[in-house]
């Protein structure tokens, strides 16, 4: 992130901090500044680790505690794949993801055809549509790299997520059938 794009989002972290009745603390402002220099989209225990180098000891669970806080108030959002631990992404502007199935590394993309997507009618079921992000699931070009020279199969991750059964469902309401343990 250039300088004048971090100037203007920490003066938008103090500004949401003001309007919140929070205290910019200097721990809030260290999980900010980390999270804006990373393009990686880290998790709570990467935050961490660069943090308590800047700010000896914080815990861990401040570290959590303040990105909550942070992906609450829109300054930063949550991204939560399957079969992996939430990752804090500092750029809040429409975007969508990449996500790599072997390493779980996130890219970021953005394509005004994405964002033109129409919403499906979910009335029947009783939700709401508040937003949406489009993930595409694949192999990213280091992952693909390697899977060349070992010249096998897909390359599998070790935290695969497992396949999930199908749940029946009720033709007239379009709901989950509840069914026992």
């Amino acid at each position: 992130m250039d300088s004048a794009t971090t100037h203007e989002r920490l003066a938008q972290f103090r500004r949401m901090c003001r309007e919140h009745g929070l205290v910019a603390t200097v721990q809030r402002q260290a999980v900010f500044e980390t999270l804006l220099e990373r393009e990686d989209h880290p998790t709570v225990d990467q935050v961490y680790e660069r943090l308590a180098e800047r700010v000896p000891g914080i815990s861990r669970t401040t570290a959590y505690r303040i990105l909550d806080t942070f992906a609450r108030l829109g300054l930063v959002t949550r991204i939560c794949h399957p079969g992996s631990a939430a990752r804090f992404d500092p750029k809040i502007g429409r975007h969508h993801h990449l996500f790599c199935v072997s390493c779980e590394r996130i890219i970021d993309i953005e394509d005004d055809r994405l964002d033109r997507i129409q919403w499906p009618d979910v009335s029947a079921c009783g939700f709401e549509i508040q937003g949406f992000d489009v993930h595409f699931h694949g192999l990213c070009a280091d992952c693909r790299s390697r899977q060349g020279k070992k010249g096998g199969g897909a390359v599998r991750p070790s935290k695969q997520p497992k396949a999930r059964k199908s749940v029946p469902r009720n033709r007239s309401s379009n709901l989950p059938r509840r069914t026992k343990p």
